[in-house]
């Protein structure tokens, strides 16, 4: 676990997180990736603010390449917003806490 409430999902805990009852945020990412080294600690203050409202995770796209291309995720960061299991939102880029924190609304 990247913090507290910040959750490193594999294929199975990202299907059972996405699929739970919460809206899920999820980071697709690299460690070579420079943005997204840089967008980590708003990923975690959000995890932080949302703890218990929303489950906030990442996926890293050399381990979990098939959850990458399911997703169609051909650029990182990616960060995907999941509500009932749905996808409702795709944030390609170095994104605000509050563009974040908008999308999890």
């Amino acid at each position: 676990m990247a913090t507290s409430t910040t959750l490193t999902f594999d294929t199975d805990s990202f299907e059972q997180a996405v699929n739970g009852e919460l809206p899920v945020l999820v980071d697709f990412w690299a460690q070579w990736c420079a943005p997204c080294r840089a967008i980590g600690p708003t990923i975690d203050a959000i995890a932080e603010r949302f703890d218990g409202k929303a489950v906030v995770g990442k996926v890293n796209v050399d381990d979990h390449a098939e959850l990458a291309a399911k997703y169609q995720v051909s650029s990182i960061p990616t960060i995907l917003v999941f509500r009932d299991g749905k996808l409702i939102d795709r944030l390609v880029g170095v994104q605000s806490e509050e563009a974040l924190a908008n999308a999890l609304s």
